[in-house]
């Protein structure tokens, strides 16, 4: 699909627009500031896996070979993979505990 992304000058927003005629003149407009002074980026590639494929990459045993469940830091790392993997942010205090053990300010285990 052209889908086409522009980040306004003005106030640094990306905005993305779906153009379904190339042939019609486009004036695309900042959604937040309503500017009409926006630059073409580009944009990421987005690669739509199926669950089963998403679900084989988590299991393959090559992915966690570096993961030790002893240090913190590299299960927050496991974590943070896998939620990359499945398309999804871990919510709130989950998060927030991955954060903070990727910096190694996570208390010890029963500690609040």
């Amino acid at each position: 699909m052209p889908i086409y992304e522009y980040r306004c000058r003005d106030c640094r927003r990306v905005s993305s627009f779906l153009i379904l005629n190339l042939r019609e003149p486009f004036a695309p407009v900042c959604g937040k500031c309503g500017s009409e002074s926006l630059d073409r980026i580009l944009s990421r590639v987005n690669v739509r896996l199926s669950e089963e494929s998403r679900l084989e990459r988590l299991a393959d045993p090559s992915q966690w070979s570096g993961v030790d469940e002893n240090d913190p830091k590299s299960v927050a790392r496991m974590l943070k993979k896998m939620g990359q993997e499945m398309g999804e942010d871990f919510p709130g205090e989950v998060d927030q505990m991955v954060e903070e053990a990727m910096e190694g300010g996570a208390g010890e285990a029963g500690e609040e």
